[in-house]
């Protein structure tokens, strides 16, 4: 792979630490020696450089392969040709996403943009606020009155913390994120735009228009929580919207008030909760999927992407379609809807 400035190839790693940190098999001890730099997709791989082979589908692009280590599952690895050293896990993709991190660790963060190491002159910190040390505000941002820092956390440039607010440790806020009314645990990323605080979507009907209804909550981001770009999470009514411990939350997500998320869900791109919606420990889901307020989505269910959930889900099932419903009954309605479609068309043709 061709690398460039913003993510060049690390100095090197033996393949036989990089197996003890992940918890993989060297193919052969005597491949223990290998250095690698880099990851790469295997048709620009270069030497040094390390290719995730996800399954055997993908094991012909390998012939010519000029990588210097192929990670796979012990069913690929046979397919591998004799000169390339193997690595083997068998949960192999989350062994890559380990070792990138450990190749790349300045891109699982925010870049800091300035070469600020401390507090920008260019920043507003205001006299009250309380920063720990080795707290990093690039230019333009601003800090309000009262509010606390921890300490390794970098406050990117044009960013707002509002008054009151509490970030913890090793915390990466990047540039034009606005944070208010919340408090935040260790080793959090809120990622470049995000608005974190405003209050939520909250009108009665009255006789002449809507009127607005307080917003006086706050929001609680757990410790390890990561929230996409240009993703918006209210505050609470009179209760809290939180969002718990190790939950990753992709761009363009928005979170209504009074929701709680519990411990490592995952949320992709344009999803929508809306006021009060409960959702259980390891849930996912999907893109522009839309979810009502006031129900409740138990344990490690999974939502598709662009589903309509307008009812609970139990724990640990599958939900798609639009209004969502067990997957299996989903896919037996479209699999039935294309058999009539294709039916029709035949006799179109008759």
């Amino acid at each position: 792979m061709q690398h460039d400035m913003f993510f060049p190839p690390h100095k090197g790693v033996r393949l036989a630490d990089l197996a003890q940190k992940v918890g993989a098999e060297l193919g052969s001890e005597a491949d223990g020696e290998v250095v690698v730099r880099s990851v790469s997709p295997v048709a620009r791989a270069e030497e040094g450089d390390l290719c995730y082979v996800l399954s055997r589908r993908n094991a012909g692009e390998l012939k010519n392969s000029k990588a210097s280590v192929v990670l796979c599952d012990s069913s690929v690895k046979p397919l591998v040709p004799k000169h390339i050293p193997v690595l083997v896990s068998e949960n192999a993709h989350t062994a890559f996403a380990l070792i990138a991190g450990i190749l790349h660790p300045e891109a699982l963060r925010p870049a800091v943009v300035s070469a600020e190491k401390a507090v920008s002159p260019q920043a507003s910190v205001d006299p009250e606020a309380k920063l720990q040390s080795n707290v990093i505000v690039e230019p333009f941002a601003v800090v309000g009155a009262g509010a606390e820092i921890g300490e390794g956390t970098v406050i990117g440039a044009g960013t707002v913390i509002g008054p009151g607010v509490k970030i913890g440790r090793n915390c990466s806020i990047a540039s034009g994120a606005t944070i208010l009314c919340s408090l935040v645990g260790d080793n959090v990323i809120v990622h470049d735009g995000a608005r974190i605080g405003k209050d939520g979507f909250g009108f009665a009907p009255g006789p002449r228009g809507m009127v607005k209804i307080v917003q006086i909550g706050r929001v609680i981001l757990q410790d390890n929580v990561e929230i996409g770009a240009n993703t918006t999470i209210d505050r609470g009514m009179m209760d809290d919207t939180v969002i718990g411990e190790g939950t990753k939350i992709d761009n363009l997500v928005q979170i209504g008030h009074n929701c709680r998320i519990g411990r490592h869900c995952a949320i992709a791109s344009q999803a929508g909760l809306a006021g009060s919606t409960i959702i259980g420990d390891g849930v996912q889901i999907g893109g522009q999927a839309g979810l009502k307020g006031h129900i409740t989505v138990g344990h490690g269910a999974q939502v598709g992407a662009k589903s309509g959930v307008l009812t609970d889900i139990p724990a640990g099932a599958r939900y798609a379609g639009i209004p969502a419903r067990p997957i299996n009954d989903f896919m037996r309605e479209v699999a039935l809807v294309m058999k009539r479609a294709m039916g029709g068309k035949k006799g179109e043709g008759q």
